[in-house]
């Protein structure tokens, strides 16, 4: 069985301080504190931070050329878009959920950053 939209949004909402926004009409993200680690939109792909810059993006892009592709608008900044479904494995899929919760959260104050996360 392949991850869902639905299961994904599950996962990402599981992660400490995490929370469900609907900053545009139809499109669900998952954030931490103010900033958005998973772009879900209508549940088909998720858009997660792969890297730091669009060099370490481009790894995933080249080992699935045909389910991950730059983010539009954010992709320079190392986002990419990962269709659920295809090539690249569900766990996989659920590792670069994490690396790009991390990623955000370790940019968040000190302040606002979750109790649990690491």
């Amino acid at each position: 069985m392949r991850l869902t939209g639905a299961e994904l949004l599950e996962y990402c909402l599981a992660k400490p301080g995490a929370w469900q926004d609907e900053p545009w009409e139809g499109d669900l993200v998952a954030k931490v504190g103010d900033k958005i680690f998973a772009f879900l939109g209508g549940g088909a792909a998720v858009g997660v931070k792969c890297g730091n810059n669009r060099e370490e993006a481009d790894e995933l892009v080249d080992t699935y050329p045909d389910d991950v592709v730059k983010s539009a608008y954010i992709g320079r900044s190392g986002w990419n878009t990962v269709k659920l479904g295809g090539a690249v494995p569900d766990d996989e899929i659920l590792e670069l959920v994490d690396t790009s919760y991390e990623i955000i959260v370790a940019k968040l104050p000190k302040s606002r950053r979750p109790s649990a996360a690491s």
